[in-house]
């Protein structure tokens, strides 16, 4: 439950960003709960400054970027928990196994995986690990990749901003709404770094991911009438591969 304290941001907020988002040993105090959401941005960018290290490393001793775009992709994973596969695994089956929002969150809740889930699961790391190979022939690999951990990140608060929770129990609801101040800072912090991590594709980036932000929302609206964690992990999911192609086509251009 989410505590009094009122204040916009807390230097203690980025270890419960990591904490909540990685599976990294952190020590955190989750009383602020969605106040701390403005650093999940920062979480993955450490996530993804870690993946770079054994990534490049290995391309540095000539192993073929398709290899190490998928130990990229096993890095994130492991240390992230699988937390976003998870929710749009479940944010799959529910949305489009269910017909009304009742059935749709009782599928979520549910711990089996159904066809939707398995499908949007190997589709996502599949688009992933294709793109993220393409990407690693390029010199900005990692800067762009950096991008894409935190702008993807960020739109899970945009998202909790956003909407209210759809069920009164959860992950999501446990900590709270986000403030909109708190998402935006967060989200501007993200769109700042891909500025200078990438230049002007990092600005377009930026657009594409508001974009998703609002695409995900509306849908979730639609479908469950709100947020839950599930949502909120298939949107970080959906808008890194969105962001992963968008930087494989804005490569051929700068």
């Amino acid at each position: 439950m989410a505590s009094s304290d009122t204040s916009p941001f807390r230097p203690r907020d980025i270890n419960t960003a990591l904490a909540l988002l990685t599976r990294l040993p952190v020590k955190a105090d989750f009383s602020r709960g969605a106040r701390a959401a403005w650093a999940y941005s920062i979480a993955g960018a450490a996530l993804a400054l870690l993946a770079a290290l054994p990534t490049a490393a290995l391309l540095f001793i000539g192993l073929p970027p398709v290899l190490a775009a998928l130990v990229w992709l096993t890095a994130m994973v492991v240390m992230s928990g699988a937390m976003h596969e998870d929710g749009l695994a479940d944010t799959a089956d529910g949305f489009w196994g269910g017909w009304d929002k009742a059935r749709r969150l009782e599928i979520m809740r549910d711990s089996h995986i159904g066809a939707y889930g398995v499908i949007a699961l190997c589709l996502s790391i599949a688009a992933r690990w294709g793109a993220i190979a393409i990407l690693l022939e390029a010199d900005v690999w990692m800067f762009g990749l950096l991008a894409v951990a935190m702008l993807s990140r960020a739109n899970m608060t945009l998202v909790m901003a956003a909407l209210p929770h759809a069920r009164s129990d959860g992950l999501s609801h446990s900590q709270g709404r986000a403030p909109r101040t708190g998402a935006l800072t967060g989200f501007a912090l993200a769109g700042v770094t891909a500025f200078g991590c990438v230049g002007v594709p990092g600005v377009i980036l930026t657009g594409v991911a508001f974009v998703m932000a609002a695409l995900c929302s509306a849908t979730a609206r639609v479908k469950i009438g709100g947020q839950t964690g599930d949502v909120l992990g298939a949107t970080q999911q959906i808008t890194e591969i969105t962001l992963l192609f968008t930087l494989v086509i804005l490569a051929h251009y700068f």
